[in-house]
């Protein structure tokens, strides 16, 4: 029997907690270590979809050339009347649980939640994260988008670090909740 596709939240965050400055940029990356890519390429290749939010998405779009070819790739938002060229980019406005049982459906592979900050607090929320791979820069930005605010406690299991040229990155997943035999995922909707 295949594994089900996880929703894995794969994201870089400064060491007091950012994912962004306040407009919304990541210039602050630039100077995170010596072009050590870490896991990342390794992660890639394990994911057909992206998930994220127009932020995000128009935040990408400033780097130029899109770096997710190939990879299915659904931008929420309430504005669905975006035009792209790419045929792999769909803007959707659904209820993220739905977007995630159907995703779970028609993946291959694992699932990335890649942003931002909004859209990973509503799948926090909904408890649809599956595995948390957090990379901690170490720079202080002082002020910014923090990675979570939802009002939300969620136990999790730590799977793994790895350090790289001064970097963390920090390997989580759900909680498993085991009844006599039986393994369930910690899930507690609301």
């Amino acid at each position: 029997m295949e594994a089900e596709p996880k929703v894995i939240l794969y994201i870089a965050m400064s060491l007091d907690g950012y994912i962004a400055k306040e407009d919304g940029s990541v210039d602050w990356l630039e100077n995170a270590g010596n072009g050590a890519e870490g896991s990342y390429l390794e992660f890639y290749n394990t994911i057909d979809t992206i998930i994220m939010g127009r932020k995000t998405y128009d935040q990408i779009l400033t780097f130029g050339e899109w770096g997710y070819k190939g990879k299915n790739t659904y931008v929420l938002t309430a504005d669905t009347s975006k035009n792209t060229d790419n045929p792999n980019i769909e803007f959707v406005d659904t209820d993220v649980e739905d977007l995630t049982i159907r995703l779970k459906q028609e993946s291959g592979s694992n699932i990335w939640l890649l942003g931002g900050a909004e859209i990973i607090n509503a799948f926090l929320e909904r408890r649809l994260i599956d595995e948390y791979r957090i990379t901690v820069i170490p720079a202080i930005i002082g002020s910014g988008i923090p990675l979570f605010t939802a009002d939300t406690e969620e136990h999790l299991d730590f799977k793994e670090v790895i350090e790289y040229d001064g970097i963390v990155e920090l390997k989580y997943e759900k909680k498993k909740i085991k009844i006599a035999n039986f393994e369930i995922n910690n899930y507690n909707n609301k």
